[in-house]
């Protein structure tokens, strides 16, 4: 419960503090893909469907997969410039403060990844809210090896205290982990 406060508090400030950075990113978006917005549904808690929302880092016909199966050359310039950054991540702040998400929590992955489904599942992982971060981003472990990512998922949820939440939020705004490979 508390960490829900923690999560709709600093979500909400994110926002109110960051909406130039969004109002300027999505700007300049329409002019890389004429589509800034990026959104998609995903699985989150209890496997239930909801829509996420990020900045477009790819191209808008680009197949709906997992990143480390889509191709690299699908990737824009702003597009790996906001990868890079994290900042494609930002609008996922709307759905921490809507209830959906979590900023510490597995990240939610699409109805497709049968088999990360399936691990997950078998772990409790889908008991909790997806998140924006968490123990298996700042340790570059993607969607790519889904045993093991719900493994370091599972691991993080068993082990998360205020502090750890903490630690990852600021790991990752700090440059740690990758995110997710993209096929070369």
């Amino acid at each position: 419960m508390m960490l829900r406060l923690f999560d709709f508090f600093f979500a909400l400030i994110g926002l109110l503090f960051l909406w130039p950075v969004l109002l300027i990113v999505t700007v300049i978006g329409y002019f890389d893909t004429g589509s800034p917005i990026f959104r998609q549904t995903r699985v989150g808690k209890n496997q239930k469907p909801f829509t996420l929302i990020k900045f477009r880092t790819m191209a808008p016909d680009t197949a709906s997969v997992a990143t480390h199966l889509a191709s690299a050359s699908s990737v824009t310039k702003l597009g790996a410039f906001l990868r890079k950054t994290k900042l494609d991540e930002l609008p996922q702040l709307i759905n921490v403060v809507k209830g959906e998400m979590s900023l510490v929590g597995p990240r939610p992955c699409l109805f497709n990844q049968e088999e990360l489904i399936a691990e997950r599942d078998s772990r409790g992982v889908f008991d909790v809210l997806p998140g924006i971060t968490g123990l298996a981003q700042v340790n570059e472990i993607d969607m790519s090896t889904p045993k093991l990512l719900a493994e370091w998922d599972q691991k993080m949820i068993q082990t998360l205290t205020v502090k750890l939440y903490f630690t990852y939020i600021i790991q990752t705004a700090t440059g740690g982990g990758a995110g997710d490979r993209i096929k070369n």
